[in-house]
């Protein structure tokens, strides 16, 4: 997880998802806070095309800040706020 860099623009998508109904417009097929959001609505968001938003997506998947969701075609995204929970406190901690 640490040898991922976090940019501002992954940090900007964790803070976003806190609140995702503040930040995205409601979605057809999925609830915002329960479900998540999509790529395609990250990368609106950030000025960006979807594969741009795919990778930040994908890593912080991948490291666990965030959980997927697959609702019909579409893969959405939400945070996980068990695992930055306990992030957080390794951080604290100082390891």
């Amino acid at each position: 997880m640490l040898r991922a860099p976090v940019g501002d623009r992954r940090l900007d998508i964790l803070e976003w998802l806190k609140d995702p109904a503040a930040h995205f417009p409601p979605q057809r097929h999925a609830d915002l806070v329960e479900d998540g959001v999509t790529a395609a609505t990250v990368a609106a968001k950030l000025g960006v095309r979807r594969s741009v938003a795919d990778t930040h997506l994908g890593l912080l998947a991948g490291i666990g800040l965030l959980r997927t969701k697959r609702i019909r075609r579409r893969t959405y995204y939400r945070r996980d706020e068990v695992r930055i929970a306990e992030v957080a406190r390794l951080f604290e901690k100082g390891w």
